[in-house]
């Protein structure tokens, strides 16, 4: 089975408590950005790491905006359901922004990243890092897997959100930015099942098709 679970923000409790700690080797996590494990690199984090990768079930993560991308992107690019990801180890794995996984005979869409509302107050290659936002490329990578599969997935996995699904978070309009712009036309011009997002620490379904998640974990089934 595959689950569906929010940011993580380095909390191991969430891994050894609850329904994660339960899950078997036929098992599959997806954490919506924000996995928090690898920011400072001290040995209690490679340690906390490690025990991750030695789980029985795999764990993939998208990037969210609080994330240390140089030393997370340090890792060897490898793949991973069809998709390309960096390998932290074990059972362990970053899935790149735009890349659709196959797992379980489901089309699954992975696009991480987002801008964080307190840049400005944060130091560059100390506490944020630009790489934050995705870049023109990365999206134009993700419009063309998209088009090699009939612009059609089963699911949408990603930190942030379109505005047009974010009242419930009252996101001041200056906030929204190139990311929020590229998922609205995704909202538009893709046919999916349901879109899983999980930046605003809420759990809450936003409409029919659309779902903000946080500490829920939630199976990914028809």
């Amino acid at each position: 089975m595959i689950y569906v679970t929010g940011d993580t923000h380095g909390d191991l409790d969430r891994f050894k408590k609850g329904k994660l700690f339960w899950l078997g080797k036929k098992d599959t996590v997806i954490v919506l950005g924000d996995f928090g494990f690898l920011w400072e690199g001290t040995p209690q984090e490679m340690q906390q790491l490690r025990w991750l990768s030695q789980r029985r079930y795999k764990i993939l993560f998208l990037d969210g905006c609080h994330e240390n991308f140089e030393k997370l992107l340090h890792f060897p690019e490898t793949e991973i359901f069809g998709g390309k990801a960096r390998h932290l180890g074990g059972n362990l794995y970053y899935v790149q922004r735009g890349q659709i996984l196959t797992i379980e005979d489901k089309k699954i869409l992975c696009f991480g990243g987002g801008q964080s509302h307190d840049r400005y107050e944060r130091i560059e290659g100390e506490n944020w890092w630009p790489e934050e936002m995705p870049t023109a490329a990365e999206m134009e990578e993700c419009t063309q897997a998209l088009q090699a599969q009939g612009n059609c997935v089963d699911y949408i996995l990603t930190h942030d959100a379109p505005s047009r699904l974010m009242d419930f978070a009252r996101v001041p309009v200056e906030d929204l930015n190139t990311l929020n712009d590229y998922f609205d036309h995704l909202l538009k011009t893709v046919q999916y099942g349901k879109w899983l997002f999980g930046r605003y620490h809420r759990d809450i379904t936003v409409s029919p098709k659309a779902r903000c998640v946080f500490l829920d974990v939630l199976p990914l089934k028809d």
